[in-house]
């Protein structure tokens, strides 16, 4: 037995700290396990009593007949040491401690936690701080938690994952109510030992779990992270993330355009959207999008039918299905026929939303034209709007939309107008997902999209090259250009002059005009200091350089290495490429629309690393600027294959410098008309 499948379906349970009084948080985790008919054995730990709960009790885990293999730890914070270290003595596979006063509460928690660690030996921690966990698929539930009084936990496909034992009660209490169901429910707590992607592995393999859902507030370990989601995913299963945080900026102070571009909840986009993680937006969805998922339905495209017994509510369903970018056509010339056909006068059946308001509330209506819209062509889920008629009778509704269900495998959904949580939990225990709020059925529609992970299997090996003698600092523009050369980074043609009359001399071997800038490896962005002169003639270098040196003197007391004489670059179209580290994700790259207004339009896309030539191409797509790229309005259309060739020995670059690279960026790389490559037009390096 795996220590995950010990942890969520135990053959026997040992709690530490058990009392007889099952109204005491320390009374109901054998209450819970009794309640609901757990089938193993169950040793209370607890000195001071001979029996528990009509079990003998032990003094210690020693004194235990057998080894346990889970035990939960209901002490306080100061004898849990002690405690876990005589479980993971006696063999205890695995411990679930609840008791706060660790990591989460500064220095000396967290030394404390570190103990923890130490004391539990080979066997594995959930927790601390944690309230524990429900297998709701067997009915073990292994908590002390007030929230799982309940007799009645609906059962479903859904496997809950949360860093925070509050928010679990709270999405466990609103799905309750809903008659959504769930199959496992984890709080990971501080996460001293087991995370949450320990568990998100082990649900891969779990055969009553179809969706999972996860409320993140920082992911600890992004490798383990990324393994597992690739794993669920290739199961056939989905993932839905609720991660918090996300008005920190979390951009760290740079002297690259990057680290200003992209905060940390833009990387956890990327991560998400690179592994096929569908993002909840809101906290609704974190329950609403994994409701939809586990009927196990997706859409084949993005067209969506509507029938309604309420017209203002399905406009405003209509409304936020249009926002959420998919597509309401109406019914394709047969289907409008056979809806036609049904000869109803009062009700609007040739046009999306179906609208059957004047036509009462008839079963047999629906029915048919489910029926309709099952066998259409034209659609590929059919969202049902049900109004007020429906309270008393929830079931006129309810039975078509359900008999419908064998006819198809489009996704059917409900939208409940009125409030009316009655109708709501009866829809969803019948296995329609239905929804009380009209953005809410959007999303989950939206989430019926299968949208493929950006990340592909495609191994990529980086460039093995040398960079020993690379010394640490800012590098000046010409030596950082000679360092991503080395990469196969294509680089503008230029010339290093000491002076302005070397410039001069050296302008003469262009072929037209040129750009001149100075040169320092302490000036990081020479054109706010006025050091960066554009469409300069060769005639006018020596005069523009000794201009530019009195401006730059003026500005600054850097020191200055020369000049660098460039080929003037026409014709292309400028992107910025750049490398930053997230703290806790790791390193990502950044490519968007590039030049002067690289930061006012904002317009990037991020990967993290390591990427694949598929994922490079990808990230052309995301942005807007892309578009510029492609042919825009009669412009030539680019060499998009070389601006992926630079991107890839960008990456290269980072890979293999590693922990010694501080900052690194390429803006703009000029991508010039298909067939002539891409240029590094200036760039910026620094080393640790």
């Amino acid at each position: 037995m795996s220590v995950i499948s010990a942890i969520l379906n135990p053959k026997s349970v040992a709690v530490v700290g058990a009392s007889n009084d099952p109204a005491k948080l320390t009374g109901r985790p054998i209450a819970f396990l009794q309640g609901q008919g757990y089938k193993g054995a169950i040793y209370p730990i607890n000195p001071r009593y001979n029996e528990i709960a009509g079990l003998k009790s032990y003094a210690s885990a020693a004194d235990l007949p057998d080894v346990p293999d889970l035990a939960l730890v209901l002490i306080g914070a100061n004898r849990v040491i002690e405690a876990v270290r005589d479980l993971s003595a006696k063999g205890t596979k695995a411990a679930v401690v609840l008791a706060s006063g660790f990591g989460e509460s500064g220095d000396e928690g967290r030394a404390l936690q570190a103990a923890l660690h130490e004391a539990a030996g080979d066997m594995r921690i959930l927790g601390p701080n944690t309230i524990g966990l429900v297998n709701l698929t067997d009915r073990i539930p292994l908590t002390a938690s007030g929230a799982m009084e309940m007799t009645d936990f609906p059962v479903g496909k859904v496997a809950l994952l949360s860093q925070s034992g509050g928010i679990l009660g709270s999405l466990l209490s609103r799905a309750v109510a809903r008659g959504i169901g769930f199959s496992k429910l984890v709080a990971t707590g501080n996460e001293a030992d087991l995370e949450v992607s320990d568990f998100l592995d082990a649900l891969a393999e779990d055969d009553a779990t179809q969706v999972v859902a996860l409320y993140l507030e920082t992911i600890r370990n992004v490798a383990a992270f990324r393994k597992a989601a690739v794993k669920v995913i290739a199961a056939g299963k989905s993932i839905v993330a609720y991660k918090v945080g996300r008005s920190e900026s979390g951009a760290r102070s740079a002297v690259s355009h990057t680290g200003a571009l992209a905060g940390a909840d833009e990387v956890y986009d990327a991560l998400f959207a690179q592994l096929g993680v569908i993002r909840a937006q809101t906290f609704a969805d974190l329950i609403d999008i994994p409701a939809a998922l586990a009927q196990g339905r997706v859409m084949a495209g993005k067209r969506v039918a509507i029938v309604t017994s309420t017209g203002g509510a399905a406009t405003v369903v209509a409304d936020n299905v249009g926002l959420m970018g998919l597509d309401m056509p109406p019914p394709d010339v047969e289907t409008s026929a056979k809806l036609l056909g049904l000869e109803l006068k009062e009700a609007a059946l040739d046009r999306n939303p179906i609208d059957v308001t004047l036509a009462g509330l008839r079963p047999d209506l629906f029915r048919s034209i489910l029926r309709i819209l099952a066998e259409s062509p034209s659609y590929d889920a059919i969202a049902v709007v049900v109004g007020s008629s429906s309270i008393a009778q929830p079931d006129l509704v309810a039975q078509p939309v359900l008999e419908s269900l064998s006819l198809t495998d489009k996704p059917i959904l409900a939208y409940v107008s009125p409030d009316a949580p009655h109708i709501v939990r009866h829809l969803n225990s019948s296995g329609i997902p239905a929804f009380a709020a009209p953005e809410s059925c959007a999303s989950a529609l939206a989430a019926l999209v299968p949208v493929a992970p950006l990340q592909v299997s495609e191994a990529r090996s980086a460039k093995a090259v040398d960079c020993s003698d690379i010394p640490a600092g800012s590098l000046n523009e010409a030596d950082a250009k000679a360092l991503f050369a080395r990469f196969g980074v294509p680089v503008t043609r230029e010339v290093v002059a000491a002076t302005a009359e070397e410039a001069a001399t050296a302008a003469q071997g262009f072929d037209g005009p040129v750009v001149i800038k100075i040169l320092s490896n302490e000036i990081l962005h020479k054109s706010e200091v006025g050091g960066v002169a554009l469409n300069v003639a060769p005639a006018d270098v020596g005069t523009t350089c000794a201009q530019m040196l009195e401006k730059v003197r003026a500005a600054t007391t850097a020191k200055v290495d020369g000049f660098l004489v460039q080929e003037m670059v026409k014709g292309g179209v400028e992107m910025i490429l750049g490398f930053n580290r997230d703290p806790q994700l790791g390193n990502y790259l950044l490519l968007g629309a590039g030049g002067v207004t690289t930061e006012l339009y904002q317009d990037v896309a991020i990967r993290l690393l390591p990427i694949s030539r598929a994922e490079a191409r990808s990230m052309i797509d995301e942005v807007k600027a892309g578009a510029l790229l492609k042919g825009f309005r009669g412009k030539p259309v680019a060499d998009i294959d070389a601006l992926v060739d630079t991107v890839l020995s960008f990456a290269d670059m980072v890979e293999t410098l590693g922990d010694r690279l501080e900052e690194a960026e390429i803006n703009p790389v000029f991508v010039l008309p298909q067939g002539q490559g891409a240029r590094a037009g200036d760039s910026l390096i620094v080393l640790r």
